[in-house]
Protein backbone atom coordinates (compact mmCIF):
# COMPACT_ATOMS: atom_id res chain seq x y z
CA UNK A 1 0.00 0.00 0.00
CA UNK A 2 1.25 3.42 -1.00
CA UNK A 3 0.68 7.22 -1.43
CA UNK A 4 0.00 8.37 -5.00
CA UNK A 5 0.88 11.91 -6.73
CA UNK A 6 -1.88 12.44 -9.17
CA UNK A 7 -1.76 14.33 -11.99
CA UNK A 8 -4.53 17.85 -12.28
CA UNK A 9 -6.05 18.13 -15.61
CA UNK A 10 -5.99 21.93 -16.59
CA UNK A 11 -8.98 22.24 -18.73
CA UNK A 12 -10.85 25.58 -19.59
CA UNK A 13 -14.53 24.68 -17.65
CA UNK A 14 -12.26 23.48 -14.93
CA UNK A 15 -12.19 25.60 -11.49
CA UNK A 16 -9.27 27.97 -10.00
CA UNK A 17 -9.73 27.26 -6.37
CA UNK A 18 -11.41 23.71 -5.63
CA UNK A 19 -8.64 21.17 -6.80
CA UNK A 20 -5.96 23.88 -5.18
CA UNK A 21 -7.44 24.13 -1.74
CA UNK A 22 -8.36 20.05 -1.65
CA UNK A 23 -4.52 19.39 -2.00
CA UNK A 24 -3.01 22.86 0.45
CA UNK A 25 -2.27 24.23 -2.50
CA UNK A 26 -1.76 28.27 -3.08
CA UNK A 27 -5.19 29.70 -4.17
CA UNK A 28 -6.70 30.88 -6.65
CA UNK A 29 -4.10 28.63 -9.02
CA UNK A 30 -2.68 30.45 -11.84
CA UNK A 31 -4.80 28.63 -14.63
CA UNK A 32 -8.31 26.49 -14.03
CA UNK A 33 -8.27 22.82 -13.01
CA UNK A 34 -10.81 20.41 -13.78
CA UNK A 35 -9.73 17.16 -12.51
CA UNK A 36 -7.76 15.58 -10.04
CA UNK A 37 -7.20 11.78 -11.69
CA UNK A 38 -6.73 8.76 -9.97
CA UNK A 39 -5.39 5.41 -11.52
CA UNK A 40 -3.37 4.13 -14.30
CA UNK A 41 -4.61 5.93 -17.22
CA UNK A 42 -2.22 5.79 -19.80
CA UNK A 43 -2.95 9.58 -20.54
CA UNK A 44 -1.66 10.61 -16.75
CA UNK A 45 -1.14 7.35 -14.45
CA UNK A 46 -0.67 8.32 -10.66
CA UNK A 47 2.73 7.61 -9.38
CA UNK A 48 4.21 6.31 -6.26
CA UNK A 49 7.57 8.41 -4.94
CA UNK A 50 10.44 6.06 -3.56
CA UNK A 51 12.17 7.61 -0.29
CA UNK A 52 15.17 8.46 -2.36
CA UNK A 53 12.84 10.87 -5.02
CA UNK A 54 12.38 8.53 -7.63
CA UNK A 55 9.09 8.13 -9.79
CA UNK A 56 7.32 4.78 -10.85
CA UNK A 57 4.12 5.14 -12.04
CA UNK A 58 1.12 2.84 -11.08
CA UNK A 59 0.60 1.88 -14.82
CA UNK A 60 4.03 0.59 -14.94
CA UNK A 61 3.68 -1.17 -10.99
CA UNK A 62 0.41 -3.23 -13.12
CA UNK A 63 2.61 -4.22 -15.89
CA UNK A 64 5.00 -5.27 -13.83
CA UNK A 65 2.92 -7.63 -11.55
CA UNK A 66 -0.46 -8.06 -12.74
CA UNK A 67 -1.29 -10.74 -10.39
CA UNK A 68 0.07 -9.10 -7.20
CA UNK A 69 -1.36 -5.76 -7.78
CA UNK A 70 -4.81 -6.65 -9.62
CA UNK A 71 -5.61 -10.54 -8.40
CA UNK A 72 -5.39 -13.44 -10.72
CA UNK A 73 -9.33 -12.95 -11.50
CA UNK A 74 -9.28 -9.24 -12.55
CA UNK A 75 -6.02 -9.27 -14.14
CA UNK A 76 -7.12 -11.92 -16.52
CA UNK A 77 -10.48 -10.74 -17.31
CA UNK A 78 -9.11 -7.20 -17.78
CA UNK A 79 -6.28 -7.70 -19.90
CA UNK A 80 -3.77 -7.30 -17.02
CA UNK A 81 -4.78 -3.35 -16.61
CA UNK A 82 -7.50 -1.46 -14.23
CA UNK A 83 -10.48 -1.39 -15.71
CA UNK A 84 -11.20 2.04 -13.61
CA UNK A 85 -10.48 5.70 -13.47
CA UNK A 86 -11.50 7.84 -10.31
CA UNK A 87 -11.39 12.00 -10.27
CA UNK A 88 -12.26 14.45 -8.47
CA UNK A 89 -14.01 16.86 -10.61
CA UNK A 90 -14.30 20.52 -10.21
CA UNK A 91 -16.58 22.49 -12.72
CA UNK A 92 -16.99 26.31 -12.92
CA UNK A 93 -18.56 25.51 -16.56
CA UNK A 94 -20.31 23.37 -18.46
CA UNK A 95 -18.90 20.46 -20.14
CA UNK A 96 -19.68 19.45 -23.48
CA UNK A 97 -22.80 17.83 -24.45
CA UNK A 98 -22.03 14.09 -24.48
CA UNK A 99 -22.80 10.09 -24.42
CA UNK A 100 -20.83 7.01 -24.05
CA UNK A 101 -20.88 3.69 -26.45
CA UNK A 102 -21.01 0.12 -25.21
CA UNK A 103 -18.63 -2.50 -24.85
CA UNK A 104 -20.41 -3.50 -28.49
CA UNK A 105 -20.42 -0.14 -30.19
CA UNK A 106 -17.02 0.31 -29.24
CA UNK A 107 -15.99 -2.14 -30.58
CA UNK A 108 -17.59 -1.81 -33.80
CA UNK A 109 -16.40 1.83 -34.01
CA UNK A 110 -12.80 0.92 -33.17
CA UNK A 111 -12.46 -1.50 -35.32
CA UNK A 112 -13.88 0.65 -38.22
CA UNK A 113 -11.56 3.96 -37.84
CA UNK A 114 -8.85 1.38 -37.36
CA UNK A 115 -9.62 -0.30 -40.74
CA UNK A 116 -10.22 3.59 -42.12
CA UNK A 117 -6.54 4.64 -40.76
CA UNK A 118 -7.59 7.33 -38.71
CA UNK A 119 -4.88 7.78 -36.51
CA UNK A 120 -6.04 7.25 -32.41
CA UNK A 121 -5.05 11.07 -31.68
CA UNK A 122 -6.77 12.26 -34.69
CA UNK A 123 -9.72 15.38 -33.96
CA UNK A 124 -11.97 13.61 -35.67
CA UNK A 125 -11.19 10.06 -34.05
CA UNK A 126 -14.70 8.73 -31.88
CA UNK A 127 -12.86 5.55 -30.57
CA UNK A 128 -9.57 5.45 -29.51
CA UNK A 129 -10.03 2.25 -27.70
CA UNK A 130 -12.17 -0.36 -27.84
CA UNK A 131 -14.30 -0.41 -24.52
CA UNK A 132 -17.33 1.05 -23.10
CA UNK A 133 -17.41 3.98 -21.06
CA UNK A 134 -20.11 3.79 -18.34
CA UNK A 135 -19.34 6.44 -15.24
CA UNK A 136 -21.35 7.28 -11.89
CA UNK A 137 -21.00 10.74 -9.87
CA UNK A 138 -21.17 11.72 -6.26
CA UNK A 139 -21.49 14.72 -5.64
CA UNK A 140 -19.19 16.62 -3.34
CA UNK A 141 -21.11 19.69 -3.31
CA UNK A 142 -24.46 20.81 -4.68
CA UNK A 143 -23.88 19.73 -8.36
CA UNK A 144 -25.84 20.79 -10.99
CA UNK A 145 -26.60 18.72 -14.57
CA UNK A 146 -28.42 17.91 -17.32
CA UNK A 147 -29.36 13.87 -17.38
CA UNK A 148 -31.21 11.41 -19.54
CA UNK A 149 -34.49 12.11 -21.76
CA UNK A 150 -36.86 13.42 -19.13
CA UNK A 151 -40.74 11.72 -19.22
CA UNK A 152 -42.05 13.10 -22.77
CA UNK A 153 -45.11 14.30 -21.23
CA UNK A 154 -43.57 16.06 -18.43
CA UNK A 155 -41.26 18.31 -21.99
CA UNK A 156 -44.52 18.82 -23.84
CA UNK A 157 -45.27 21.00 -20.92
CA UNK A 158 -42.49 22.48 -20.75
CA UNK A 159 -42.41 22.97 -24.11
CA UNK A 160 -46.23 24.66 -24.18
CA UNK A 161 -45.03 27.34 -21.90
CA UNK A 162 -42.20 28.71 -24.66
CA UNK A 163 -44.63 27.77 -27.84
CA UNK A 164 -42.96 30.36 -30.27
CA UNK A 165 -44.44 30.54 -33.82
CA UNK A 166 -40.89 29.21 -34.75
CA UNK A 167 -40.77 26.12 -32.61
CA UNK A 168 -44.42 25.57 -32.90
CA UNK A 169 -43.87 22.99 -35.90
CA UNK A 170 -40.92 21.49 -33.79
CA UNK A 171 -43.17 21.29 -30.48
CA UNK A 172 -45.86 19.20 -32.27
CA UNK A 173 -43.40 16.70 -33.47
CA UNK A 174 -43.15 15.35 -29.80
CA UNK A 175 -46.90 16.35 -29.19
CA UNK A 176 -47.80 13.59 -31.98
CA UNK A 177 -45.88 11.43 -30.77
CA UNK A 178 -45.41 11.68 -26.91
CA UNK A 179 -42.72 8.90 -26.73
CA UNK A 180 -38.89 7.67 -27.19
CA UNK A 181 -39.79 7.80 -30.66
CA UNK A 182 -40.84 11.17 -30.32
CA UNK A 183 -37.58 12.17 -28.74
CA UNK A 184 -35.56 10.99 -31.08
CA UNK A 185 -37.59 12.69 -33.81
CA UNK A 186 -37.44 16.38 -32.21
CA UNK A 187 -33.54 16.09 -31.28
CA UNK A 188 -32.28 14.56 -34.27
CA UNK A 189 -34.45 17.17 -36.28
CA UNK A 190 -32.65 19.79 -33.87
CA UNK A 191 -29.16 18.48 -33.91
CA UNK A 192 -28.99 18.57 -37.62
CA UNK A 193 -30.50 22.03 -38.11
CA UNK A 194 -28.36 24.77 -40.44
CA UNK A 195 -27.25 26.98 -38.47
CA UNK A 196 -28.89 30.12 -39.89
CA UNK A 197 -32.33 28.11 -38.72
CA UNK A 198 -30.65 27.99 -35.13
CA UNK A 199 -30.32 31.39 -35.17
CA UNK A 200 -33.45 32.57 -36.29
CA UNK A 201 -35.21 30.62 -33.57
CA UNK A 202 -32.96 31.31 -30.61
CA UNK A 203 -34.08 34.75 -30.02
CA UNK A 204 -37.63 34.03 -29.42
CA UNK A 205 -36.69 30.95 -27.01
CA UNK A 206 -34.41 33.23 -25.19
CA UNK A 207 -37.62 35.78 -24.92
CA UNK A 208 -39.76 32.80 -23.78
CA UNK A 209 -37.52 31.85 -21.75
CA UNK A 210 -36.74 35.08 -19.76
CA UNK A 211 -40.60 35.85 -19.49
CA UNK A 212 -41.39 32.17 -17.76
CA UNK A 213 -38.37 32.94 -15.18
CA UNK A 214 -39.84 36.35 -14.70
CA UNK A 215 -43.39 34.67 -13.68
CA UNK A 216 -41.73 32.66 -11.75
CA UNK A 217 -42.95 29.82 -13.54
CA UNK A 218 -43.16 26.06 -12.91
CA UNK A 219 -39.98 25.37 -15.23
CA UNK A 220 -38.01 28.49 -14.13
CA UNK A 221 -35.06 26.38 -13.17
CA UNK A 222 -35.09 24.60 -16.70
CA UNK A 223 -35.60 28.48 -18.02
CA UNK A 224 -32.42 29.61 -16.37
CA UNK A 225 -30.69 26.82 -17.78
CA UNK A 226 -31.26 27.77 -21.15
CA UNK A 227 -30.64 31.41 -20.52
CA UNK A 228 -27.13 30.49 -18.74
CA UNK A 229 -26.41 28.06 -21.79
CA UNK A 230 -27.34 30.36 -24.79
CA UNK A 231 -25.26 33.12 -23.23
CA UNK A 232 -21.99 30.79 -23.71
CA UNK A 233 -23.18 29.03 -26.14
CA UNK A 234 -24.99 30.87 -28.71
CA UNK A 235 -25.96 29.58 -31.60
CA UNK A 236 -25.48 25.86 -30.13
CA UNK A 237 -27.91 22.95 -30.94
CA UNK A 238 -27.13 21.45 -27.78
CA UNK A 239 -29.03 24.54 -26.15
CA UNK A 240 -32.35 23.04 -27.80
CA UNK A 241 -31.53 19.87 -26.55
CA UNK A 242 -31.34 20.76 -22.93
CA UNK A 243 -34.97 21.37 -22.77
CA UNK A 244 -35.34 17.66 -23.32
CA UNK A 245 -33.30 16.10 -20.95
CA UNK A 246 -33.86 15.94 -16.68
CA UNK A 247 -32.29 19.25 -14.97
CA UNK A 248 -30.61 18.25 -11.84
CA UNK A 249 -29.51 19.25 -8.57
CA UNK A 250 -27.62 17.06 -6.19
CA UNK A 251 -27.09 17.45 -2.94
CA UNK A 252 -23.47 15.97 -1.20
CA UNK A 253 -23.60 12.21 -1.02
CA UNK A 254 -25.97 11.46 -4.07
CA UNK A 255 -24.97 10.58 -7.06
CA UNK A 256 -26.07 9.30 -10.50
CA UNK A 257 -24.97 6.73 -12.92
CA UNK A 258 -24.31 7.18 -16.61
CA UNK A 259 -24.88 3.78 -18.68
CA UNK A 260 -24.40 3.29 -21.92
CA UNK A 261 -26.35 5.99 -24.66
CA UNK A 262 -27.02 8.62 -21.86
CA UNK A 263 -27.03 12.30 -22.83
CA UNK A 264 -25.48 13.99 -20.55
CA UNK A 265 -24.05 17.40 -19.52
CA UNK A 266 -22.03 18.73 -16.34
CA UNK A 267 -23.17 22.05 -15.61
CA UNK A 268 -21.08 23.12 -12.45
CA UNK A 269 -19.88 22.04 -8.90
CA UNK A 270 -17.43 19.48 -7.73
CA UNK A 271 -18.16 15.54 -7.14
CA UNK A 272 -16.29 12.70 -7.18
CA UNK A 273 -16.50 10.33 -10.52
CA UNK A 274 -15.64 6.86 -11.68
CA UNK A 275 -15.81 5.77 -14.78
CA UNK A 276 -14.61 2.99 -16.93
CA UNK A 277 -10.79 3.37 -18.47
CA UNK A 278 -11.54 4.52 -21.69
CA UNK A 279 -11.82 7.88 -23.89
CA UNK A 280 -14.68 6.95 -25.88
CA UNK A 281 -16.98 10.39 -26.26
CA UNK A 282 -19.74 11.04 -28.19
CA UNK A 283 -20.11 14.81 -28.28
CA UNK A 284 -23.63 16.38 -28.73
CA UNK A 285 -23.12 20.21 -28.37
CA UNK A 286 -21.15 22.69 -25.99
CA UNK A 287 -17.39 22.44 -27.45
CA UNK A 288 -15.65 23.54 -30.06
CA UNK A 289 -14.30 19.82 -30.24
CA UNK A 290 -15.24 17.11 -32.85
CA UNK A 291 -19.25 16.63 -33.34
CA UNK A 292 -20.49 13.34 -35.15
CA UNK A 293 -24.45 13.71 -35.48
CA UNK A 294 -25.02 10.66 -37.45
CA UNK A 295 -22.72 8.52 -34.80
CA UNK A 296 -23.84 10.49 -32.05
CA UNK A 297 -27.15 9.26 -32.98
CA UNK A 298 -26.14 5.47 -33.17
CA UNK A 299 -25.24 5.00 -29.20
CA UNK A 300 -27.86 7.43 -27.93
CA UNK A 301 -30.71 6.12 -25.68
CA UNK A 302 -33.67 7.71 -26.04
CA UNK A 303 -35.30 5.68 -23.21
CA UNK A 304 -36.97 8.48 -20.89
CA UNK A 305 -38.26 9.20 -17.25
CA UNK A 306 -36.81 10.68 -14.12
CA UNK A 307 -33.29 9.90 -13.48
CA UNK A 308 -32.44 7.96 -10.96
CA UNK A 309 -30.48 9.49 -7.97
CA UNK A 310 -28.94 7.30 -5.32
CA UNK A 311 -27.52 7.71 -1.78
CA UNK A 312 -25.55 4.39 -1.42
CA UNK A 313 -26.76 1.37 -0.18
CA UNK A 314 -25.48 0.96 3.44
CA UNK A 315 -23.35 -2.28 4.66
CA UNK A 316 -21.81 -2.06 7.95
CA UNK A 317 -20.04 1.09 7.55
CA UNK A 318 -19.64 1.65 3.59
CA UNK A 319 -22.26 3.52 2.04
CA UNK A 320 -21.75 1.16 -1.78
CA UNK A 321 -23.21 3.22 -5.01
CA UNK A 322 -24.09 -0.11 -6.99
CA UNK A 323 -24.50 -0.06 -10.43
CA UNK A 324 -24.58 -2.54 -13.51
CA UNK A 325 -20.75 -1.50 -14.31
CA UNK A 326 -18.44 -4.51 -13.60
CA UNK A 327 -15.36 -1.75 -14.11
CA UNK A 328 -16.02 -0.40 -11.19
CA UNK A 329 -17.40 0.15 -7.95
CA UNK A 330 -17.65 3.21 -5.96
CA UNK A 331 -18.21 3.44 -1.58
CA UNK A 332 -17.97 6.06 0.56
CA UNK A 333 -17.39 6.70 4.62
CA UNK A 334 -18.08 9.40 6.85
CA UNK A 335 -17.39 9.57 10.05
CA UNK A 336 -19.06 12.76 12.40
CA UNK A 337 -16.81 14.78 14.45
CA UNK A 338 -16.69 12.43 18.16
CA UNK A 339 -16.73 9.35 15.93
CA UNK A 340 -13.47 7.27 15.69
CA UNK A 341 -14.52 3.59 14.72
CA UNK A 342 -12.02 1.66 12.74
CA UNK A 343 -13.78 0.87 9.48
CA UNK A 344 -12.43 -2.37 7.56
CA UNK A 345 -11.35 -1.92 3.91
CA UNK A 346 -13.00 -4.42 1.12
CA UNK A 347 -10.42 -7.51 0.33
CA UNK A 348 -8.77 -9.38 -2.56
CA UNK A 349 -9.75 -6.67 -4.67
CA UNK A 350 -7.32 -3.33 -5.61
CA UNK A 351 -8.59 -0.12 -4.22
CA UNK A 352 -7.60 3.51 -4.29
CA UNK A 353 -8.17 5.97 -1.38
CA UNK A 354 -9.11 8.98 -1.49
CA UNK A 355 -9.67 11.29 1.54
CA UNK A 356 -12.09 14.61 0.86
CA UNK A 357 -12.68 16.14 4.14
CA UNK A 358 -10.80 15.72 7.48
CA UNK A 359 -7.62 13.04 7.81
CA UNK A 360 -7.40 9.19 8.44
CA UNK A 361 -4.64 6.68 8.71
CA UNK A 362 -4.72 3.82 6.78
CA UNK A 363 -2.34 0.88 6.85
CA UNK A 364 0.00 2.88 8.80
CA UNK A 365 -0.26 6.15 6.48
CA UNK A 366 -1.26 9.43 7.44
CA UNK A 367 -3.62 10.71 4.53
CA UNK A 368 -4.72 13.71 4.64
CA UNK A 369 -7.44 15.79 2.71
CA UNK A 370 -6.99 15.13 -1.28
CA UNK A 371 -4.92 12.94 -0.62
CA UNK A 372 -4.84 8.90 -1.84
CA UNK A 373 -3.46 5.64 -1.70
CA UNK A 374 -3.32 2.46 -3.53
CA UNK A 375 -4.15 -1.18 -2.20
CA UNK A 376 -2.93 -3.91 -4.32
CA UNK A 377 -4.79 -6.60 -4.12
CA UNK A 378 -2.37 -8.88 -1.98
CA UNK A 379 -2.82 -6.50 0.55
CA UNK A 380 -5.68 -8.07 2.78
CA UNK A 381 -7.06 -7.09 6.32
CA UNK A 382 -6.76 -3.30 5.95
CA UNK A 383 -8.91 -0.30 7.78
CA UNK A 384 -9.34 3.36 7.61
CA UNK A 385 -9.77 5.21 11.04
CA UNK A 386 -10.20 8.90 11.13
CA UNK A 387 -7.71 11.15 12.82
CA UNK A 388 -8.58 14.49 12.46
CA UNK A 389 -10.92 16.83 14.61
CA UNK A 390 -13.78 17.76 12.40
CA UNK A 391 -15.91 15.97 10.40
CA UNK A 392 -14.24 13.03 8.02
CA UNK A 393 -15.52 11.80 4.71
CA UNK A 394 -13.45 8.91 1.95
CA UNK A 395 -14.47 7.21 -0.98
CA UNK A 396 -13.03 3.86 -2.05
CA UNK A 397 -12.64 2.97 -5.35
CA UNK A 398 -12.45 -0.63 -6.80
CA UNK A 399 -13.35 -3.18 -9.31
CA UNK A 400 -17.10 -4.51 -9.77
CA UNK A 401 -17.48 -7.33 -7.35
CA UNK A 402 -20.22 -9.03 -9.11
CA UNK A 403 -19.89 -8.42 -12.10
CA UNK A 404 -21.72 -10.69 -14.75
CA UNK A 405 -19.57 -13.31 -16.80
CA UNK A 406 -19.53 -11.49 -20.80
CA UNK A 407 -16.83 -10.39 -22.96
CA UNK A 408 -15.27 -7.15 -22.04
CA UNK A 409 -13.17 -6.59 -25.08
Amino acid sequence: MELLRNAVRPYAWGSRTTIAEMLGRPVPAPHPEAELWMGAHPGDPSRFVDGDGTEHSLLDRISADPVGQLGDAIASRWGNRLPFLLKILAAEEPLSMQAHPSAAQAADGYAAEEAAGIPRDAANRNYPDPTAKPELLCALTEFHALAGFRDPVRTIALLEELRTPGLSAHIDLLVGQPSSDGLRALFTTWITLPQTALERLMPDLIDACVAHVKAHGEFALECRTVLELGESYPGDAGVLAALLLNRLVLAPGEAIYLPAGNLHAYLRGTGVEILANSDNILRGGFTPKHVDVPELLRVLDFGCGDMPVSTGERVGRLRTYRTDAPEFELSRVEWAPDERDRVPLPGSRPLILVCTDGSVEVGGRAVGRGGSVWVPARDRDLAVTPTGEGHTRVFVATVGAEAPEHDTL
